[in-house]
């Protein structure tokens, strides 16, 4: 990055440190009325979640880092980092108040609720996760937020660049993340208040993610060299590793309580990623194909991504269903995207994106009131029910409409304000080196 092109960035953070230092009052903490209901248990339990989820950032960037050409394996890694840098900034300056903020419409929280997490430590529990403390709560929403955009980039890696890059995921979790987190877990929620299930994510972070990156493939077009021998293998397999061990805190984590309905959403977490991984492995030896690493990690993250809406909602047998169709209908998706022109690089949207989708449906099928108390709107389609099938049905096809386009619209104003794509020769050289003057 040039001086003159730095500078703007720089001065813009210099600015929220001079309103944060201005901004800052003494530290208060919960009176003992407030404070009566946090739960130590349920407080350790979180804490331990926070941190797990915050270890499948690191992991996406081994998962994506051994699958790209080793020309451009830590450009790909350090996308994934630096969202943990950029979005935490924007989380605590006006992030969270968008997600969780008084609602407006239903739709955005207002800024200024807890611009830049004012009084946070004074501030009653979150009344959807009444035992910990609000603060917790607050952290633990920001891993969610973190790792979405990083997500996306492995539809268009190896010829973006960098400091583009960095601009689009703060628009991204401006207008695009922070609107249906809000909409989606707040308790003036549009889309909870119209009876949506997504108990970790499978809206909010996996859809959002996937049709995010078939925009940005289409949008930012092929690679000039699209074909490569992955990097490292063994990398793929360690970022499985830490996305799947992490995956437990994302899935259990969001029961916000050491409770059944955690100790329910880890074994359904469990069960429908090992069930995928099995599946992926069977389904291409079915086709000829040998069973390989890349396939059972491959295979493991799709059923982790589609467990995800439905992790708290259903039976453990009913989890391997899960498991076993997203890794099919995935599989098939991955297969047809070969055979076309989009340069999806990582397979982001057949994986993540139809992996999320297949989720969201399949919750509305196997969704069962009596694991969860607080689904008010109904049973899922398998006990005879129809309403939460159609509203689920309904919120899939509206929200990937709103991300697919809303995304575009904001690719297009980042490439406006700072061209997407690399040259031509940086590509061919590597990003590694053009991006980042460094090799691995």
């Amino acid at each position: 990055m040039s001086k003159k092109r730095a500078l703007i960035p720089f001065l813009i953070l210099v600015a929220i440190v001079l309103v944060a230092t201005i901004s800052s009052s003494p530290a208060t903490v919960l009176s003992e009325a407030d404070a009566s209901g946090i739960n130590g248990a349920d407080t350790a339990w979180m804490l331990a979640a926070t941190a797990l989820v915050l270890i499948m950032t690191p992991g996406l960037a081994f998962f994506y880092g051994g699958m790209v050409n080793k020309k451009n394996v830590i450009s790909t890694m350090l996308q994934s980092f630096i969202s943990m840098a950029v979005i935490s900034v924007l989380w605590v300056v006006v992030g969270f108040s968008l997600a969780f903020g008084d609602s407006v419409g239903g739709i955005i929280g207002n800024p200024s609720t807890f611009f830049l997490m004012k009084n946070i430590t004074s501030l009653k529990p979150w009344v959807l996760a009444p035992t910990i403390p609000f603060l917790l709560f607050a952290f633990y929403q920001l891993k969610f937020a973190i790792i979405t955009p990083a997500l996306i980039t492995g539809a268009f890696a190896e010829r973006i660049k960098f400091t583009s890059y960095i601009l689009f995921i703060c628009l991204f979790s401006v207008f695009i993340y922070c609107p249906l987190a809000h909409a989606t877990w707040h308790p003036q929620g549009l889309l909870l208040k119209y009876g949506v299930l997504d108990f970790a994510g499978g809206t909010v972070v996996h859809m959002s993610a996937g049709w995010a990156a078939l925009a940005a493939a289409l949008y930012l077009r092929k690679r000039n060299e699209p074909m490569h021998t992955p990097a490292r293998i063994t990398y793929v397999l360690l970022g499985t590793g830490l996305l799947w061990f992490g995956w437990f805190g994302f899935n259990a984590g969001s029961a916000f309580g050491a409770n059944s309905l955690a100790a329910t959403a880890l074994g359904t977490t469990g069960a429908a990623s090992a069930a995928a991984a099995f599946t992926w492995i069977l389904f291409d030896a079915l086709r000829g194909r040998k069973p390989s690493a890349m396939g059972t990690c491959i295979g493991a993250v799709v059923g982790l991504v589609a467990i995800t809406p439905a992790a708290g909602f259903i039976s453990l047998p009913h989890s391997l269903v899960v498991g076993f169709v997203s890794s099919i209908v995935s599989n098939l998706m991955v297969e047809w995207r070969t055979k076309t022109s989009i340069d999806d690089t990582l397979d982001v949207f057949p994986c993540h994106g139809v992996g999320g989708i297949v989720g969201f449906i399949l919750t509305a099928v196997f969704a069962d009131q009596h694991i969860n108390a607080a689904n008010a709107t109904g049973n899922g389609l398998i006990f005879g029910e129809t309403h939460l099938f159609i509203v689920h049905c309904i919120t899939m096809v509206v929200v990937s409409v709103f991300i697919f386009f809303g995304t575009l619209l904001l690719l297009k104003i980042t490439d406006y304000i700072s061209p997407l794509r690399v040259s031509v020769e940086d590509e061919t050289i590597g990003l590694d080196i053009t991006q980042h003057d460094e090799k691995l």
